[in-house]
């Protein structure tokens, strides 16, 4: 018998000149601090006041501002219908009329009509309807932020970083001659050595990357808090990048697509679709269970990019910047740090 031929690759799937998995090499103590990050100043709308016959402020009419000034300030379609569909929901159920018709009363007897689902679902309904209203109350529509100082007690559990082990395991079984599977590693690697978070990485382009400098041009647009932020990556990760690219122009060539996405789907088009989770986050769930892998999600990863950086010896404000983070208190649940070690810390200070 005459033995078989090897398969010569012809699908547009495969990748040519395929190099071993992904490896994540160990951390280094870092000596030098990295350029600060950039923030961008945010968009301004002006609007005026829309009245009723009567002097009151139709709730309808308001919420249709707000739902125009949101894709003004560059908010992604998906989070502003989802705060829309939540404020409504409020309406609907209180039979809301005008916007005073909004008061402390009223938002407490609708949060206790929610019935027994998790603290935690109500303190997302209720930061969702507090972001409408403080719009409200830019827009000159409320006199003060009444709403302010309604909580829910939730208990903040520390969620772990990813286990850099289990990550690593999950990049030797990935086949890096498969474009998904090779795709679905880049993208680990962008998370784990950038931080940027699944919804940014989904929708970058090729005009955010500068291979000359190795650096990611975030612009405000594709950001969460709509800031311009600038983070470097290594030669790894360039080459890397660079090979996902030439095997997506041949996915597009193929499908005659026009858009120079980063992270495509087999068919060439994006992976920004309102169904959400995105095809990325889906297919790590996938290997994590496939392969019996623990906290192996896009934000685990995150989470393992900010405890690095520490071990690395950054502090805490510039792994805040780095993030994108808003607030300090974010990014010190990130790195779990406990009061006792604050105060430790602290001593030496002294």
């Amino acid at each position: 018998m005459s033995k078989s031929k090897p398969r010569v690759r012809t699908g547009i799937f495969d990748l040519k000149d395929v190099s071993n998995s992904i490896e994540l090499k160990p951390i280094e103590q870092k000596k030098e601090e990295s350029n600060p990050v950039v923030i961008a100043p945010k968009i301004l709308v002006d609007v005026t006041e829309i009245k009723s016959t009567n002097g009151k402020i139709q709730i309808d009419k308001a919420l249709l501002i707000v739902k125009e000034q949101m894709r003004l300030s560059g908010i992604r379609k998906v989070t502003s219908r989802e705060y829309i569909y939540t404020f409504n929901r409020l309406i609907n159920d209180m039979n809301i009329k005008y916007v005073d018709e909004i008061t402390l009363e009223v938002l407490y007897e609708w949060l206790s009509n929610l019935g027994e689902i998790a603290n935690v679902s109500k303190q997302n309904r209720l930061r969702v309807i507090k972001a409408i209203l403080n719009r409200f109350y830019d827009n000159g529509w409320f006199e003060k932020k009444f709403w302010k100082d309604i909580k829910i007690k939730v208990d903040n559990k520390i969620k772990p970083p990813a286990d850099e082990q289990q990550l690593s395991i999950l990049l030797s079984l990935l086949d890096m001659s498969n474009f998904i599977q090779f795709r679905d590693a880049v993208a680990i690697l962008m998370i784990y050595k950038t931080g940027i978070r699944m919804n940014t990485l989904i929708q970058l382009e090729e005009k955010h990357i500068d291979f000359e400098t190795n650096t990611l041009l975030l612009t405000g647009d594709i950001m969460k808090n709509h800031d311009v932020l600038k983070l470097p990556f290594d030669d790894e990760l360039s080459s890397y990048l660079q090979r996902l690219i030439e095997q997506n122009n041949i996915i597009r060539n193929h499908y005659k697509k026009r858009n120079k996405i980063i992270f495509i789907s087999k068919f060439g088009d994006s992976l920004d679709v309102e169904v959400k989770p995105c095809a990325i986050t889906k297919r790590l769930s996938y290997y994590a269970k496939k392969y019996g892998l623990n906290n192996i999600n896009a934000h685990a990863i995150r989470r393992l990019y900010a405890v690095n950086l520490r071990k690395k010896g950054a502090d805490v404000v510039l792994i805040s910047k780095a993030l994108s983070h808003k607030s300090l208190s974010v990014t010190t649940q990130y790195l779990g740090i406990s009061s006792e070690e604050v105060l430790n810390n602290l001593r030496g200070y002294l």
